[in-house]
């Protein structure tokens, strides 16, 4: 089999699972609240990683790692999984799934945002439309297509919701920065992330065991939203002759995404969030 076939099968292997981990994260929420959900998941994720490094032989590394590298890590895994699954449950909580997933996905538009200033780039023209664009996608989901009223669904929910792409855009920036071994960086961010949230959990909420549906939820999202789907995805961009042939394939995944919220939780799927999204899809092609 071609180099570039296998890529484009582990590239859809991992859009097809990232498709479903909305529904999963809705579904879970049902039987537990946000902060349980985040503490178990980023165990089982962290466990996961953690067999990866020790099969692969990676953990002399980090064994000798140095101090300045263990501060990236905190850092690194504070904003994610800590801080970002924290709002991003947070608003999944109050939003329905598919006001969620498409608020979160703007964080490639709020990414152009933080390059000017931290990157040192220039903003031009393009930029500043297809911000406008994305934005009024943003809109038109918030308010379920009443943009005259500006009547958000709930406006907590969607300051959340589009507040954990600031906090995903802030982590990809600094993780770019970081040349670390990927495996390594994952593994580490998702168990130093855990400790945060473990301690977070009970200083302000209370820590127990869900029900059988709830804990299986946890070992999916673990598995599927926050380990082995980037190990997948890392793997298709090194065998992909370039990152553009695949990458463009990740446009599929919100909308893939509807389908099995509608189908597997049961919501109706508003012409107004297929619209928006189509809108912040496009913002971020242009």
């Amino acid at each position: 089999m071609k180099t570039q076939i296998k890529a484009y099968i582990y590239a859809i292997s991992s859009i097809l699972l990232w498709s479903t981990v909305a529904s999963a994260f809705k579904i879970s929420l049902r039987y537990m609240n946000f902060l349980n959900l985040l503490l178990y998941s980023s165990l089982f994720s962290s466990l996961i990683l953690f067999f990866v490094v020790i099969k692969r032989k990676k953990y002399m590394y980090i064994k000798n790692m140095p101090k300045k590298e263990w501060k990236w890590s905190i850092i690194l895994g504070f904003l994610n999984p800590f801080l970002y699954y924290t709002v991003l449950f947070k608003a999944y909580s109050l939003l329905p799934a598919q006001e969620a997933q498409s608020l979160n996905y703007t964080w490639p538009i709020v990414l152009v945002l933080l390059s000017a200033p931290l990157l040192k780039q220039k903003v031009t023209f393009k930029n500043i439309l297809s911000l406008f664009i994305g934005f009024l996608g943003v809109i038109i989901i918030a308010t379920h297509g009443k943009i005259t009223t500006l009547s958000l669904s709930n406006p907590f929910g969607v300051i959340l919701a589009t507040g954990s792409s600031l906090i995903w855009a802030l982590f990809w920036l600094y993780n770019v920065k970081d040349k670390r071994d990927a495996e390594v960086k994952l593994f580490l961010n998702f168990a130093i992330g855990f400790l945060f949230t473990l301690v977070f959990t009970l200083a302000t909420s209370k820590i127990y065991i869900p029900k059988w549906q709830g804990l299986i939820g946890t070992v999916y999202v673990g598995a599927f939203e926050m380990s082995i789907t980037f190990l997948l995805w890392l793997r298709a961009l090194s065998l992909s002759e370039t990152s553009a042939k695949i990458g463009n394939l990740v446009f599929l995944s919100p909308f893939i995404s509807l389908i099995f919220i509608h189908f597997i939780v049961g919501e109706t799927i508003l012409p107004s969030t297929v619209f928006g999204l189509i809108l912040i899809i496009g913002s971020i092609v242009l």
